[in-house]
């Protein structure tokens, strides 16, 4: 029996470990995780197969409606989320358009880009489901600034904050374009009250698009996703900078396969850092077909060379006809938030295609188990699947696997290593993340720290999404 002391201590320790598992964090990349989906690390496989993640939609989809006087049209949405572990609250920034003559003249001043104005609303949440639209008092409308406007004359906006910038003046920054591919930027120490604009140098013709960038700690510099149009074809362009107003010239990123030509054109693509590289959520704009959008899943190396990872299949998949994400889906900028054990995805999802000014896309959620955006499983019932990966040095103490194995289970083996072998391995089940694999009375694991090791997986009703180490 455990004495008293050593129960209160453990029980002291579970209360930690539970809070710590359901805790709300933003996702962080990892240079030692691995996600299957990254063909860098395979050799080869035997009886396996790439399958795509499943999200799941939320209940209460959409979060909330347009209910203010100055919505007049979420056109797209463009959703940009931040969670504030500090205030323990979900901030999320979104696109309005006035397309009504008379919306636009109870702007105060009435302006236009491209014909319509251009609200930058803010809304905040303390579980991601319930929102609120604050009284920011900022922004006039209709002779009164009791709104939740926090910018105005901002198009195609993306908002992200940057933990790197020592100035806490520039802790939130924003960059838009103005029409004909003026990209401008501004900052803000909370999000809510913003400087000037600021022109930016070295982006000619780039915009009218959900820009979305980030402080990229690997190559120390900013990286924005944009986009361009040469011969008249959505395309994802990318930039650098080092100080977020002189970039580099754009170069292309990713476009719609040859044999899409014309008909599918990649619109957007929010992007953040995953696991050792990055995830991509494309939309594909449907243009020669039906006008709808649907998310897709990217991932690239580097950031600079990127692919469709299940070109036509999409992520996040539009609703039924009729239903509130039928017509279009417009994933969110910023990583993922982390809650519950799950991933918490945003989107804007419409009714409506991509048709006009005057529709609304309001805000959604989607759910996806951690490291969950592709897996390999046994390509039939019953049999077990090889993947045996590329020789990859061994940097940790300990191998972790993300598997759903509730119904089988995944034994691990490192190639001509005694002690390590397939036989030696305990099998996982259940579904585990980040879970360390063990041997039986086998080595030490830290005897191979710097050494050059291939893993063989065997997975026997099981799907095998990342491992760490």
């Amino acid at each position: 029996m455990m004495a008293p002391r050593y129960l209160l201590l453990f029980l002291l320790l579970s209360m930690v470990s539970q809070a710590r598992a359901g805790e709300t964090v933003t996702v962080r990349p990892s240079a030692t995780k691995h996600l299957m989906l990254d063909d860098r690390v395979i050799d080869h496989v035997e009886h396996a197969r790439l399958s795509q993640g499943v999200v799941e939609k939320d209940s209460h989809n959409p979060l909330f409606t347009a209910d203010k006087p100055w919505e007049n049209a979420l056109n797209n949405l463009y959703p940009n989320i931040v969670y504030d572990a500090d205030a323990k609250v979900f901030k999320l920034w979104y696109k309005c358009v006035l397309a009504d003559k008379d919306l636009i003249a109870k702007m105060m001043p009435p302006a236009t880009v491209h014909d319509v104005g251009w609200f930058l609303c803010y809304a905040t949440s303390k579980d991601g489901v319930a929102w609120e639209k604050p009284d920011i008092g900022e922004i006039g409308f209709d002779g009164s600034t009791h709104n939740n406007i926090v910018a105005r004359d901002t198009p195609n906006v993306g908002v992200f904050k940057d933990e790197h910038d020592g100035d806490p003046s520039r802790r939130y920054k924003m960059i838009y374009d103005v029409g004909m591919g003026q990209i401008h930027v501004r900052f803000s120490p909370d999000g809510i009250h913003w400087s000037e604009k600021i022109a930016t140098e070295g982006m000619p013709k780039t915009g009218d698009t959900h820009n979305n960038a980030f402080w990229d700690a690997r190559l120390g510099k900013y990286v924005l996703f944009t986009r361009q149009a040469p011969n008249h074809e959505r395309t994802v362009f990318r930039s650098e900078s080092g100080d977020f107003i002189h970039w580099s010239a754009p170069t292309q990123a990713l476009h719609a396969l040859p044999e899409e030509g014309k008909k599918r054109q990649a619109y957007c693509m929010p992007v953040y850092p995953y696991g050792d590289g990055y995830v991509g959520l494309v939309m594909m704009y449907n243009a020669g077909i039906d006008q709808t959008v649907d998310c897709e899943l990217a991932w690239s190396a580097d950031s600079i060379s990127w692919k469709r990872v299940f070109p036509g299949k999409p992520f996040i998949p539009r609703g039924s006809a009729g239903s509130y994400d039928a017509g279009c889906i417009y994933a969110q900028a910023n990583p993922p938030v982390m809650q519950d054990g799950k991933m918490l995805i945003f989107y804007g999802g419409s009714t409506a295609v991509h048709k006009g000014w005057k529709r609304h896309c309001l805000p959604c959620l989607a759910r996806l188990r951690p490291d969950g955006f592709a897996c390999y499983e046994p390509e039939k019932a019953g049999e077990t699947a090889v993947i045996v990966t590329k020789p990859m040095r061994f940097t940790g103490s300990a191998l972790r696997i993300s598997a759903d194995a509730e119904r089988g289970g995944v034994r691990v083996g490192i190639v001509n290593e005694t002690g390590f072998g397939i036989g030696d391995c305990e099998e996982i089940s259940g579904n585990v993340t980040d879970t360390e694999v063990h041997w039986k009375g086998g080595r030490p694991l830290s005897e191979l720290k710097g050494k050059a090791v291939q893993l063989r997986f065997e997975l026997r009703g099981a799907k095998l999404y990342a491992f760490d180490g």
